[in-house]
């Protein structure tokens, strides 16, 4: 969740040293016409800039940076996220994330939301890379009130493929967990260990080094909603929506990360007009 930046042989020094342990605590309020960061309190090199408006004063829009650039072995990154009665925010990254290769000790980052009441959270980072070698494990929970809105994504590449690397060793952990009412809508744990067969089986990856998620949770689409994001044709890979109860769950699974970014950036944008009521309009800083 950070700024690309060539760090060469500094991060990987960096990981057989004693990690970075941050903290970012976010709280969002409506107040009148406006959605405004009312907390924000951070320990360690994990910040946000400036509270932004692309759209307006409704939807309050924050970059999350993360100035090592990316996360080594013995990070520990955490991230809690609320937003109050009515609130509208968005959340995103200026860049890729990045996995570091570790020299063997585990890298966690955990995020937790909390959307309240007649709420929306729109958590839609750039991808992850993770390099060959990286020990990480990733644990991403959201609790949602009985109307709030929530729409997520989530795309990782597996190794660094534009210079020819794959993920051969190392392994990633994954965790996603979400709550309305208490009640869970969608669980799932997955561990993806590089060179392990999972990622040459067609029941796993089938040799993809590229996977994304879309979350949705809002108002239940109708048949003419579901058939236009089913609609939305990938570049390349394969892109699937299932409407599950509460919850609509995109995947895509292929070798280009420009060609998943496009496909989730294409639902999220027929999403958004029926679940939250707003127009597509795409973060600026993903065109940056």
């Amino acid at each position: 969740m950070n700024a690309p930046i060539d760090v060469g042989i500094g991060a990987e020094a960096r990981s057989g040293q004693a990690g970075w342990n941050a903290r970012l605590t976010l709280g969002f309020e409506r107040r009148g016409e406006r959605t405004v960061l009312a907390q924000r309190r951070h320990q360690g090199p994990l910040r946000v800039q400036k509270a932004l408006y692309p759209e307006g004063e409704d939807v309050c829009q924050v970059i999350l940076v993360h100035p090592p650039a990316g996360i080594a072995g013995g990070d520990d990154l955490q991230i809690d996220v609320t937003v109050g009665d009515g609130a509208k925010a968005q959340i995103t990254t200026p860049g890729a994330g990045k996995w570091y290769r570790s020299a063997g000790r585990l890298a966690t980052l955990t995020q937790r939301v909390v959307v309240e009441a007649g709420g929306m959270c729109e958590w839609v980072p750039q991808e992850s890379i993770v390099f060959d070698g990286a020990l990480g494990s990733m644990l991403t929970e959201v609790d949602l009130a009985p109307d709030a809105v929530y729409l997520g994504m989530e795309t990782i590449c597996l190794g660094r493929t534009g210079s020819g690397e794959r993920l051969t060793r190392g392994s990633l952990r994954m965790e996603t967990r979400l709550r309305r009412a208490g009640k869970t809508l969608w669980l799932e744990r997955g561990r993806i260990d590089g060179g392990s067969g999972l990622m040459h089986s067609p029941a796993g990856l089938d040799g993809a080094t590229v996977t994304g998620t879309l979350l949705a949770v809002g108002p239940p689409l109708d048949a003419d909603g579901l058939a236009r994001c089913r609609a939305i044709e990938t570049e390349s890979g394969q892109g699937t929506v299932t409407c599950l109860p509460g919850v609509l769950v995109a995947r895509y699974l292929g070798a280009s990360s420009e060609s998943a970014r496009r496909w989730l950036l294409a639902l999220w944008q027929a999403l958004r007009p029926m679940m939250a009521g707003r127009p597509g309009i795409v973060p600026r800083i993903w065109n940056t």
